[in-house]
């Protein structure tokens, strides 16, 4: 039976962690109190803000993904939307149809974005502004420890798979998994075979896969 790894720094019962990135956690001056929403596309957001400012607890966040959203609990704060599918892009136009534009948002994000998720909002006259709170940068190959001949290989972003290729070649015995399309178009470059989630948690995944 093939064992299970996910490509990323999260965990999840039943798998291992290869931490082929890290997040560096920045410090932008940022006056909360002006926005309305919050927006997330990754729990390193939340955790970043946590780290800045109390004061966010109490603006209603926006966010993609139910890990996210349990970050945003987990650390005080409220859940007003989670977008039905793991995309920045999706998000935005999901917000489009159901909040006002006359509302204040900001959105804490990485260095690095694969969305267009605040271009698409200010073309719909959307008040949007952003601040990069994290960047996420890859691990050195010689921290990282030597993977199984057989594994399930979960992928969660497209800097995921960048990292794990600055280190790793692909083997035979390797399956991959991909959680977005996004990630499944960067994985596509290196690997043929992919299995896609939309949706999911790390922890639905890996069960599905044991």
């Amino acid at each position: 039976m093939e064992e299970i790894v996910i490509v990323s720094n999260s965990t999840a019962k039943g798998a291992k962690t290869l931490g082929v990135i890290t997040q560096n956690f920045l410090s932008p001056e940022i006056e909360l109190k002006k926005y309305n929403y919050l927006i997330f596309t990754s729990k390193n957001g939340v955790k970043a803000i946590d780290r800045l400012d109390p004061y966010w607890k109490k603006i209603p966040s926006l966010v993609i993904g139910k890990a996210t959203a349990k970050e945003v609990e987990k650390l005080g704060g409220r859940v007003e939307y989670v977008a039905s599918k793991f995309y920045g892009d999706s998000l935005a136009k999901e917000l489009k149809k159901q909040f006002s534009p006359q509302k204040n948002y900001l959105y804490l994000r990485p260095k690095k974005v694969s969305s267009n998720l605040t271009q698409i909002l200010k073309e719909s006259g959307f008040k949007i502004e952003e601040k990069v709170v994290y960047e996420t940068r890859c691990q050195e190959c010689n921290k990282l420890p030597s993977l199984p001949k057989k594994a399930y290989l979960i992928f969660s972003s497209p800097s995921s798979v960048e990292c794990f290729f600055n280190c790793f070649n692909w083997k035979e015995g390797f399956k991959a998994v991909a959680i977005g399309a996004k990630t499944a178009k960067i994985l596509a470059d290196n690997v043929e075979d992919i299995l896609v989630f939309e949706g999911s948690t790390l922890q639905e995944i890996v069960e599905s896969l044991s």
